[in-house]
């Protein structure tokens, strides 16, 4: 069985899933896929989401998620709950109807906001076609 047949977009406890799959795990998954530390740095980038993004990994990887990769998502919708998680020290598991806007025609999306006290990678997961 590969990861693509366990995990999908809705799976329970999925932040724990994604921090124990490898990058070649992560690049099976059938949804964008993006990891980044309390600093905002991204650390983990899927193939799917690079390939839908139009973005190279060595483009995204290393790069502050909010400010230079995925700006459309530094609002209070997205980047401003992962600071408000953290603040509280809490978990983050939240869905949310979303439009993609960068560097592409609007692009409906759901996405994934998973992030964990104890985690060491808070993921932005972007599912197309809503």
């Amino acid at each position: 069985m590969t990861i693509t047949t366990r995990v999908d977009f809705s799976t329970d406890n999925l932040l724990q899933g994604l921090e124990t799959c490898t990058d070649a795990q992560l690049d099976e998954l059938a949804f964008g896929v993006i990891g980044f530390g309390a600093d905002g740095i991204v650390r983990r980038y899927n193939a799917f989401e690079s390939k839908a993004a139009a973005l190279s990994p060595q483009r995204v990887l290393g790069q502050p998620l909010f400010t230079s990769v995925a700006p459309c998502m530094n609002n209070f919708m997205v980047a401003q709950r992962f600071e408000d998680a953290a603040e509280a020290k809490q978990a983050l598991d939240e869905s949310i109807d979303y439009v993609l806007t960068l560097r592409m025609r609007p692009v409906k999306v759901r996405l994934r906001l998973l992030a964990s006290p104890g985690a060491a990678q808070r993921y932005v997961l972007v599912k197309r076609a809503v």
